[in-house]
């Protein structure tokens, strides 16, 4: 089954991102207007990590800010709810002198973290950008590694050591408040390239008699939603890096339950010869042979 081919199957409307005659949206919608992005509040991202005696471990790595608050959540396992087994916050002696390392006992594996976050530098969200590096070793082999001082820190702090497992980030999910622009990047295989992504909600007073959703990957609408208050759900598919990308979205809170405020869009992949929308699946994370990516963004307007 070629390309062409899973296009008609899944949706007469699928907008291939990477081949610019595909999509019949305008790209008017992409440009950002002269509105600031809502802020990232949390960034949380699971990885799946095989180490050499073909154990599996999800980390769950998490980055928070606040007005008084911000720190690291590290947690391991799939089961719900999720325990922190590491934690720094700046109301902690341990954050505040921004590198150190931890040795954790579990009933499975010996995990110790490293981390170094004295030179990290940071943009409008809680996740650092560059200058810093956080390191798990799980049964003495490297795991899991991040940062942009990662070679660096694998050379000198843990020369001894190399990076054993294989590993796979499978979900990414965001928190973000605000006004009803958002932007982030998502990659969504470990073989593609890094795309901007850009939700934006327009309204009256933008000159439209109703709000309008659109949603653009690198400067490109791949869905635009008229009369949103009447499709406040709804499904798209789109192909990304040759990938089946289901675009999930529901903003009924907006405009039905607006003490809550919370609106949620997903991307996820699937693949081709799935006919199945994710939310007729069972989890994937329990599932050692598939790896799959989902972006799970929750967006609050609280202006």
């Amino acid at each position: 089954m070629n390309v062409s081919d899973l296009v008609s199957c899944f949706s007469e409307n699928a907008v291939n991102v990477s081949h610019s005659s595909c999509s019949s949206y305008s790209n008017n919608a992409c440009i950002s207007p002269n509105l600031a992005p809502s802020i990232q509040n949390s960034v949380s991202s699971v990885y799946k990590t095989i180490i050499s005696n073909q154990k599996q471990l999800l980390i769950t790595v998490t980055w928070c800010k606040s007005h008084s608050n911000q720190g690291l959540t590290i947690s391991f396992g799939d089961e719900e709810p999720v325990a922190a087994a590491f934690r720094l916050n700046t109301n902690s002696r341990f954050f505040r002198k921004k590198k150190g390392s931890k040795l954790l006992e579990s009933d499975e594996s010996k995990v110790e973290v490293f981390w170094d976050l004295s030179n990290a530098k940071y943009d409008t969200g809680p996740e650092p950008v560059d200058g810093f590096y956080v390191a798990i070793l799980v049964d003495a082999e490297l795991g899991l590694i991040l940062g942009d001082m990662a070679e660096e820190a694998v050379t000198k702090k843990l020369k001894t050591r190399t990076l054993l497992a294989k590993v796979s980030l499978l979900s990414r999910r965001e928190h973000c408040s605000g006004n009803t622009l958002y932007t982030t990047k998502a990659q969504f295989c470990d073989t593609g390239t890094l795309h901007d992504i850009l939700i934006r909600c327009s309204g009256e007073n933008e000159g439209l008699k109703s709000p309008v959703l659109s949603v653009c990957i690198d400067k490109k609408t791949v869905i635009r939603v008229k009369r949103l208050q009447w499709n406040f759900r709804g499904n798209q598919t789109i192909f990304v890096d040759g990938l089946l990308v289901d675009l999930l979205w529901d903003v009924h809170n907006w405009f039905f339950n607006p003490a809550s405020g919370y609106a949620v869009f997903m991307f996820r992949t699937r693949s081709g010869l799935d006919s199945r929308l994710w939310l007729e699946e069972k989890s994937t994370l329990k599932d050692k042979d598939r790896v799959e990516f989902s972006l799970l963004i929750y967006a609050c307007k609280s202006r």
